[in-house]
């Protein structure tokens, strides 16, 4: 269960990754956004689909949930932390996406790596 950090940063998560650590990445937005563009490694679990699918990410020892700027990602840990088989640590990607993609490549759908930015809508 999260231990009230519910919050990584985007050069945190990078040194986790870099690290070869194990932490699943939950992508909560739509599927046409995380086709466009998302974190190397990322899974796509768009939020609504969430309450259903919650049940495969027990027994993570760490996941990480993204959305575009942060906020619903917040929503998500708070919903995978109050599942009963959570038993990691589950925290939310500050600033979400947007701020991955300052700093860091995303991949695309196809697997290359992208640095294209999202369509305002």
């Amino acid at each position: 269960m999260s231990d009230g950090d519910e919050e990584i940063t985007p050069g945190e998560l990078n040194e986790l990754l870099e690290a070869g650590e194990d932490v699943r990445i939950v992508d909560i937005r739509s599927r046409a956004e995380f086709d466009r563009g998302s974190i190397p490694g990322s899974e796509n679990v768009p939020f609504g689909n969430l309450p259903r699918e919650i049940e495969g990410l027990a027994g993570a020892d760490r996941i990480v949930t993204v959305c575009p700027h942060g906020k619903a990602s917040l929503q998500a840990v708070r919903i995978i932390d109050s599942y009963e088989g959570t038993t990691g640590r589950v925290q939310s990607l500050e600033g979400g996406i947007e701020a991955w993609r300052r700093d860091y490549a995303l991949e695309s759908a196809e697997g290359s790596e992208t640095d294209v930015p999202d369509a305002p809508f």
